[in-house]
This record gives C-alpha cells, structure tokens and sequence, in this order.
C-alpha cells in the first residue's frame, strides 16, 4: 500500500529596516528513499528571487536564494507532491543475547563508524546531575531500552509552544519540563548517545489528520541505530515509532544541522519570521 502526501510550507519575513542584501538555505525537501519518492515540486518568492538547488554535507537537497534588491518584507512558499510506502516499523527480530548486542555497541570500528551520531553537542549535552535520569536496562534488547526511553522523554516533558527557542539547554527543558519536538528529540538524543547508541536529529513534516503534537509547523524526531536492523525512527513527542505519518527531510547531529531555513542579511534592526506548514494525504492502491 502507498500514501500519497501533498505539503505546502509558507514563510514569512519581516524586517524593521529594509534589507539590501540576503542569502537563504531551506532544508525543506521531502528527501527520497526507497520509501518516499518525490513527485513534483514547486517554489515561489514574492520578490521573485532566483534560486538553484544543491547538496549539503550530509546528502539533502538544499535550496539556496540570492537577494540584491531591497526589500522589506518577503514570502516564501514551496509544495511537494510525494508517494510513500506503507511499512511496518516493527517488521524485524529482536536481539537474542542483549549483553552480547551491548558489547558490539562497545567496539571500536563500530564506534569510529557512526562517530558523528555518538558525539555531544551544545544541544545534547546534560549537566552531570541530570545523566542518571534515565537508565538502560542490561537485560533488556537495545530496542527495548529505546522504546522505553521514547515513553519516558513523552512523560518527562509537557508538550508547550512558545517556551524555548532554538537555543535552549537540554538542562533548561529538563528542569522546567516544558518544550517542543526539537527538545524531545535533543533529550532522547543525547541519553540514548550517552549509552553508546547513535542517534541522529531527524527533521521532517508529519501528517496533521492525525491529532500528533507537533503537526503545526515541520516536525522533528530521531533514529536510532540499532545493530543487524540499522537505523529506526522513534518520536517521542508523540511516543511512537516514526511510521507512514512521518515524512523525513534530512537528519544531522541536532537541530543546528537540520534548521528548516537559515539566512544570512546586510541590514539593521529587528526581524520577524513566520511558518506554517500544511499536510494532506490519501490512500493508494
């Protein structure tokens, strides 16, 4: 069975002094795998700036503009038209020895191997008095212990929008309990790196016909990498494990490499941005 999925995503920028000149990066891209295929897409700007489309470090398609007019305001709008197939996220084998599977966490190719997804970063790192929080159970599977943890990162914080921002401290969601799916995903992130399992930041849209938090504007959740099945996607802030309602634009080590938009502008004064994005999807035979 397929999903067809049509997204439109709608920015807004708003400058107290107008701009001379500015440079944009959207990571906005419905990335394609063997479960998701792009079908179409299209991109405007109200000033009607060019734009070309390449690849950045980890393998997305970035779309990048150049802007030598002055303006002081200007919207964006991109829609894609994607088929994804139906899977199910449970579909394989648990492990049969878990201290044997903990122990191949252990070794060092492995580790050199999916070094970046096992590093901290200023948005996965805990204070010291905030590491025993949660605990890995050795006689339970690696996948056990995620899905646990998952459940856990759901009932520690209280889905709340508008309390943090891009650059709040893992400490700072921890102690006051309130965040959005960035900070599930940079908490879950980092207690499951902290046991040696790589875990990446995944952005991406989610379906919005199915009352999930976090359906407002693009989503974020992880993978996790678990050894003989690869990498699987787990969201906690909704509990579940990343299925057919998820659509993966592009993961990095957290959300400094996943940012849906990033600018660069010769200008002065304050700026406002807005987003909002859109996700219908219909059953295919």
């Amino acid at each position: 069975m397929s999903l067809e999925y049509s997204i439109v995503y709608n920015a807004e920028n708003q400058y107290e002094y107008p701009v001379k000149e500015a440079r944009w990066q959207f990571l906005i891209f419905p990335h394609e795998d063997d479960n998701q295929k792009l079908l179409s897409y299209a991109f405007t700007n109200s000033m009607d700036f060019p734009y070309e489309v390449s690849i950045n470090a980890y393998g997305f398609k970035a779309l990048r503009i150049l802007a030598r007019s002055e303006f002081d305001r200007i919207n964006f709008r991109a829609s894609f038209s994607l088929l994804k197939t139906a899977v199910n996220p449970f579909d394989f084998d648990l492990a049969i020895d878990p201290a044997e599977e903990f122990f191949r966490y252990q070794e060092l190719p492995f580790k050199v191997d999916h070094e970046p997804f096992l590093r901290k970063t200023p948005l996965t790192t805990l204070l010291e008095e905030h590491r025993d929080f949660f605990q890995f159970e050795k006689q339970k599977t690696v996948f056990e212990n995620l899905q646990l943890l998952n459940q856990w990162v759901f009932e520690k914080i209280f889905y709340t929008a508008g309390v943090t921002n891009v650059d709040t401290t893992l400490d700072a969601i921890v102690e006051n309990r309130h965040g959005v799916c960035q900070d599930f995903a940079h908490l879950f992130s980092a207690i499951a790196r902290q046991y040696g399992i790589p875990c990446r930041y995944v952005s991406g849209y989610l379906h919005q016909g199915n009352g999930y938090f976090g359906d407002s504007q693009m989503h974020a959740w992880t993978e996790a990498y678990v050894i003989d099945v690869g990498w699987v996607g787990f969201d906690p802030t909704n509990n579940i494990l990343a299925s057919d309602n998820h659509i993966k634009v592009a993961h990095g080590k957290d959300y400094a490499d996943c940012s849906p938009i990033k600018g660069i502008l010769l200008s002065q004064g304050e700026n406002t941005t807005t987003h909002s994005v859109q996700v219908q999807g219909q059953q295919q035979q």
